[in-house]
């Protein structure tokens, strides 16, 4: 019998074993930059054709991986093995596919150092961020596998007389699997193993700015054993191949965790009727989020600076779920405001492979130049009372910067900057925190710190996000406890690491015999 589900837990720098897996993973996975890597189309690996670079953003001039670019003919081919392989997988037991994720569960848990080290070079996470990765895709295979075999037994129908009924769920097809950069380990390999453990096959195109980590995912499902053609591995730009695999008449399902722009690009072109297509086509958004920390004037302070500080500056800020807005109480927000500058003066930033580094790099020059112009915007708006400045040199380093005296209507308060600029806002009382918090176009995470019950309790039916939190912070949500996604602009709401999530892959059948 499969043991319970749990969490699998984060691991402690402070010992010096693990310490020093650390150090020997990183250096293993610095020997081997820069490696070239395939395309993947059924058992085919394709090595021709034109090549692109992963870099490290804390230091640009390290090539990570160099990868086959993905053309248009290569995405036609990779949908149409996905779509024969699907007719084979889809017959086998749910059971049989569950296992293939446990399997793959146990090679990332043997492979977690390793798997952390490519992050903290491909997209310069710091220690505890890789692994917190890992752990949370581990956590993915896991639960999916027991939810797949869970929806697989009979579920529960009324009972008719004279009658047999029953209701089971069947995949849908060929998904194309589209995951972000920032989570480019848990997100890419939750969404791939979802379609997958559902009976689906999947032509995934991993994030152009971090395949690399990607390709050592798709290596831990070969290696369980999972059949050729049932993931398609195709890395490139997505005006050529996100197109193609979103509009193809034989793509039944799209999964996309990223920005609002390509979400609801996606959304659009998924909804018009293709030539051959006999399905409505599914799509699975998470999009952006203007996420908020509420703190009112009878919380613990240290605790909320606490909470900010850990939201707003985990990973560069470059979290959906960060906190980019604090709004706090008029009573208390000199005194709060000072207490989360002292935090945020402590972080220190630089190459992440030194654990002494809090803060990396953010991912790229775009990303770099878009989070500075909006450090200029915000000198127009409110007063800069942290950083505001670019960091080392060699690499996309931006300082933690806090702006405060920022208005509700400001643009620093409306929109995504994704980078370590936090907007810290003023609110007259719990009514007008309220009115800030659900005043802007999305509705991904948030946080409310009070000691007083009937505000507690109001936030919880008040305050408009799809994951709230109360008297702590915003981000870290755990795959099975606090299943995840958001309202309005951030997506579809479709709780990823919930008991709900697999049911978005499959189409439920109710069949029915009289005797």
């Amino acid at each position: 019998m499969l043991p319970e589900f749990k969490n699998t837990p984060f691991t402690d720098f402070s010992k010096p074993e693990n310490r020093k897996a650390m150090e020997d993973a990183l250096a293993k996975v610095k020997s081997e930059l820069g490696k070239r890597y395939p395309v993947v189309i059924g058992s085919e690996r394709i090595t021709e054709g034109e090549t692109f670079k992963s870099i490290n953003p804390a230091n640009y001039n390290q090539v990570v991986g160099e990868f086959t670019k993905g053309t248009k003919d290569m995405a036609l081919k990779a949908i149409q093995v996905a779509d024969d392989t699907f007719h084979d997988w889809k017959k086998v037991p749910a059971y049989e596919r569950a296992r293939y994720l446990l399997k793959a569960a146990e090679i990332m848990r043997q492979r977690k150092f390793e798997l952390s080290a490519w992050m903290v070079y491909e997209v310069s996470k710091s220690w505890p961020e890789a692994d917190g990765d890992v752990a949370e895709a581990i956590d993915f295979l896991e639960f999916y596998a027991r939810e797949m075999m869970r929806l697989s037994e009979p579920q529960p129908v009324v009972p008719y007389p004279g009658e047999e009924n029953e209701l089971y769920y069947i995949p849908l097809g060929v998904c194309a699997v589209i995951p972000p950069w920032n989570f480019p380990c848990a997100i890419l390999a939750g969404m791939t193993t979802a379609a997958v453990v559902s009976g689906n096959t999947v032509v995934l195109k991993p994030a152009s700015t971090a395949p690399t980590i990607g390709y050592k995912f798709f290596e831990c499902m070969e290696e369980a054993g999972l059949p050729a053609g049932v993931i398609n591995f195709l890395p490139g730009p997505g005006g050529a191949i996100g197109d193609t695999i979103v509009d193809h008449p034989k793509t039944r399902l799209i999964a996309f965790t990223g920005s609002m722009e390509i979400g609801q690009r996606i959304h659009e072109r998924a909804a018009k009727l293709n030539e051959g297509q006999i399905w409505i086509k599914r799509t699975i958004l998470e999009m952006g989020g203007k996420d908020f920390i509420m703190v009112d004037e009878t919380a613990d302070l240290d605790k909320a600076a606490d909470g900010i500080v850990t939201a707003a500056y985990g990973f560069q800020g470059q979290k959906c779920s960060a906190c980019s807005r604090a709004i706090i109480h008029e009573d208390i927000y000199d005194v709060l405001l000072q207490k989360v500058v002292e935090r945020a003066k402590k972080i220190t930033v630089g190459k992440p492979d030194n654990p002494q580094n809090n803060m990396g790099a953010v991912i790229d020059k775009a990303a770099h130049a878009k989070i500075l112009e909006y450090i200029s915007i915000g000198k127009e708006e409110g007063e800069l009372v942290l950083g505001g400045n670019a960091g080392p040199e060699g690499g996309y380093f931006i300082e933690p910067t806090i702006f405060s005296g920022i208005k509700d209507k400001d643009r620093l308060a409306q929109e995504e900057i994704f980078g370590p600029v936090l907007a810290v806002i003023k609110c007259k009382d719990f009514d007008d925190g309220v009115r800030i918090a659900n005043g802007t176009m999305f509705g991904l995470t948030g946080a409310l710190f009070s000691n007083n019950r009937s505000r507690l309790e109001r936030g919880r039916r008040e305050l408009m996000a799809g994951n709230l939190y109360l008297n702590r912070k915003c981000t870290g949500a755990l795959v099975g406890v606090q299943p995840f996604g958001g309202f309005n602009m951030s997506g579809t709401d479709s709780k990823a690491g919930g008991r709900d999530y697999l049911l978005l892959f499959t189409q439920g059948k109710s069949v029915c015999e009289r005797f």
